[in-house]
């Protein structure tokens, strides 16, 4: 029988060989790639010396294909909780010097165990993911261990917030919790995410093509839309995990954080009433606004290189976090299209779960016209936007710099879709569409009898320069923002330069913002 000092020399000796990980080659392989460490990574993400380490003795129990032979303490990935900056968090670090950071039922069953309790505590929920996927030799354990994490990140979906880092290979059905989680962040060059690998690509279809190529992080980041942020390293990418967790709240039971605010609640912009140039048709850049009513010029973006024609992130307004969602006219016009939609539709339904109140900045030519977009179904993915502003009851409030035509306007947090404060520039424009089009229906008679008999050349001249003239004359009746207020639809045109103020006094006075819609199960979002 063992003696009581044996027994801990024997727990202190397996703590060991869980912290030895794969050992001394394969971790000196893993740091020449670039990457940490399952624990190396732990501890650059929480606050020093709060890591709560569980499941360190687990081990997996396949006996087929010889795994008896090779049980590794803690089964390749690293489980427990801590703190960032003082909040609770949750998390799990797959160690990829172990079995390659394969998933099997005991590894995927201490992924749950943590899921489980961050539910219970209300707490973010933190997944490191450096994996070669599923381990093969478990066969449905795997798949089973897969299936119960899908499970709970679904459970837990709009009740606390899940975050997923991608510090390595992520494949085949293990994309899909991160997919699952509200947000994805990507280390540059580290990382990559794909449902099959070049190798079954080329099988299959032909085609060659790199990891990088098919699901690196600037993939994934321009084109798909699958990742929310990418950092330059793993250093960079856990740095903006820290940051984004600042501007959550730990549930949707908690009210968003605040932090003291040295940036005066008065402020007032001079620069912003210049910002809108004479030309309806000139650009000019959304984020310079943002950046200027915010607290401190702070916009934390997110999604800022997919479809960059509308801009999603996260900013404080008197100290209390935000969600901002603001078209962009130097992309596109700012126009509304597919990848817009969905991209800003996904951030309000979040921002909404978790009660960050939602401003919106608008200057909208409308939605982006063609076949290309008609075949995509941008019918359907623009319900996507007005679903999610019609659904969400956080408080909302509405800035109309400018453009404001057609559809686009009632699907950009219109007073009508239940918007709270709805306020507008002088410079603000609503109208069902932009006069250049508008004239071509209302005065399309009037346009043609703008004729110069037995010249072809002169008669194209003198339409168009009738047509020219009729579209100002319409849009000096529609670029006013005072229609709309004499109806009530705005409840207010206020000064550019007083945009900030203005923001945070209707913020404070809507905070506690009640709303009682009709039972129901669920609504049918237009998937």
């Amino acid at each position: 029988m063992a003696t009581t000092k044996e027994r801990l020399e024997q727990i202190l000796a397996l703590r060991e060989q869980a912290r030895a990980g794969g050992g001394a080659e394969r971790i000196a392989k893993q740091h020449e790639k670039g990457k940490g460490t399952a624990r190396e990574r732990i501890d650059a993400l929480l606050d020093p010396g709060t890591f709560n380490e569980l499941d360190t003795f687990v081990r997996h129990d396949c006996r087929e294909f010889d795994m008896e032979k090779s049980r590794p303490v803690g089964d390749g990935v690293v489980t427990g909780f801590g703190k960032i900056d003082g909040r609770t968090v949750y998390l799990y670090s797959q160690d990829f010097t172990v079995t390659g950071g394969s998933l099997g039922l005991r590894h995927a069953a201490k992924i749950t165990k943590v899921m489980d309790l961050a539910v219970k505590a209300g707490a973010p929920f933190v997944g490191l993911a450096d994996s070669g996927g599923a381990r093969i030799q478990e066969g449905v354990g795997s798949l089973s261990g897969y299936a119960d994490i899908f499970y709970r990140n679904v459970q837990a979906s709009g009740v606390i917030p899940q975050i997923t880092l991608i510090l390595g290979p992520c494949a085949g059905g293990a994309v899909y919790s991160p997919a699952l989680t509200d947000f994805i962040i990507m280390a540059q060059k580290s990382s990559v995410m794909h449902i099959t690998g070049p190798e079954v690509i080329k099988a299959v279809t032909g085609e060659t093509v790199t990891p990088e190529e098919l699901g690196g992080a600037g993939v994934h980041m321009t084109k798909s839309g699958v990742a929310h942020f990418a950092g330059s390293d793993e250093a960079d990418a856990i740095r903006i995990a820290r940051t984004l967790i600042g501007y959550l709240p730990s549930n949707n039971r908690e009210l968003p954080p605040s932090l003291p605010c040295d940036d005066p609640a008065d402020r007032q912009e001079e620069k912003l009433n210049a910002i809108i140039p004479d030309n309806p048709a000139r650009p000019y850049d959304m984020k310079q606004v943002i950046k200027m009513v915010v607290d401190n010029g702070v916009f934390f973006e997110v999604q800022p290189k997919f479809a960059p024609n509308i801009l999603i992130g996260f900013a404080r307004l008197g100290g209390h976090s935000i969600g901002v969602v603001a078209n962009q006219p130097s992309m596109m016009a700012g126009c509304l299209d597919i990848n817009a939609s969905t991209k800003a539709a996904r951030f309000v339904r979040f921002c909404d779960a978790f009660g960050i109140p939602l401003v919106t900045l608008e200057d909208v030519p409308g939605f982006l016209p063609g076949t290309q977009q008609e075949y995509g179904g941008i019918i359907r993915h623009g319900a996507k936007l007005l679903y999610a502003f019609s659904e969400a009851t956080v408080p909302k409030l509405t800035v109309i710099t400018r453009k404001a035509y057609g559809g686009a306007y009632c699907v950009m947090s219109s007073k009508h879709v239940g918007a709270d404060y709805n306020f507008a520039w002088p410079t603000g424009e609503i109208a069902v569409m932009g006069p250049e089009g508008a004239v071509k229906i209302i005065n399309r008679r009037e346009i043609e009898a703008a004729k110069v008999e037995g010249d072809e050349e002169a008669t194209k001249a003198a339409k168009a320069a009738r047509a020219k003239e009729l579209a100002e004359e319409y849009r000096a009746l529609t670029a006013t923002p005072l229609v709309a207020a004499e109806r009530g639809y705005l409840d207010d045109v206020i000064l550019p330069s007083e945009t900030r103020p203005r923001l945070i006094a209707a913020l404070e006075s809507i905070r506690n913002k009640t709303t009682q819609g009709p039972w129901k199960k669920h609504g049918n979002i237009p998937l």
